[in-house]
């Protein structure tokens, strides 16, 4: 058997039907798992079941909000009783986004937290839970950012919240060591999903002269963090629990204006 197949083993990927989400769910298919893919957006969820279905595996799409400790109990039952067991839970979803420092409220302060922190710790705990009474293990993986390792001005909130998930990875692959259950986190920097393609934040890969940009001074593309996920969820890596594993290129140290005005247009 390869050591990063996972033919055999069910995963669930919160935020799964877009941006690195749906690059996870799909990179788990192509790698042999049954992947339940949960999120707000039914429409989006179903549209990644189906893919996942198109590449021969089993595929459950799941409407929740994962701020809900209710619905996250109910994922996590419905996926242990349709799919039959539950090997590998991603927590993905989250976003950035709050209004300037100094307009920040208190509301804004706590949604970030509730968006970015508290959902996954709500998706852990109950995966947890149901990994410990299968008695076979498990596989916690935490979508942070390098917004909670880095200083990072403009999204204060998010990147507390992201920091906070960290310490919690550490925090839950102590206490569960015991039982088996491998807990990591990626940390990706600036990815260019489809959302940030379509808000023009991607920079041309050709500079003004012609000559093409080097892939390691481009943003991620979403499955650059998928196959870290991947390994994560493999039997590969089956000796690495409470850590950070970094997912970019060189990108965030040339994002200079000088930089950007060299290449051929802003947005690709």
């Amino acid at each position: 058997m390869s050591r990063f197949d996972l033919n055999g083993k069910v995963a669930i990927v919160t935020g799964g039907g877009s941006g690195i989400g749906k690059a996870i769910s799909l990179a788990y298919a192509n790698a042999g798992a049954d992947v339940v893919v949960a999120a707000r957006g039914a429409e989006r969820l179903e549209a990644a079941a189906e893919e996942i279905r198109g590449l021969g595996r089993r595929a459950l799409a799941v409407s929740t909000d994962v701020t809900e400790p209710e619905q996250v109990d109910a994922l996590i039952e419905r996926a242990t009783h349709e799919m039959g067991k539950l090997d590998i839970i991603v927590a993905h979803s989250g976003g950035g986004g709050s209004p300037k420092l100094e307009d920040i409220t208190l509301e804004d302060w706590e949604n970030q937290m509730r968006l970015n922190l508290s959902s996954a710790f709500l998706c852990d705990v109950s995966a947890g839970k149901a990994m410990i009474a299968q008695g076979t293990g498990g596989r916690i993986i935490n979508i942070s950012s390098t917004a909670g390792i880095n200083l990072n001005p403009g999204l204060p909130a998010y990147a507390a919240a992201k920091a906070g998930m960290i310490s919690c990875t550490k925090s839950l692959a102590l206490s569960w060591a015991g039982e088996g259950i491998n807990v990591n986190c990626v940390a990706p920097g600036f990815t260019a999903t489809e959302g940030i393609r379509k808000a023009g934040y991607v920079p041309s890969d050709t500079r003004k002269d012609g000559t093409k940009v080097p892939p390691l001074l481009m943003p991620n593309e979403p499955e650059h963090v998928a196959n870290v996920a991947v390994f994560l969820a493999a039997p590969a890596s089956s000796h690495v629990t409470g850590e950070v594993m970094v997912v970019r290129t060189m990108f965030h140290m040339e994002r200079s204006d000088d930089v950007l005005r060299d290449r051929a247009v802003l947005t690709q």
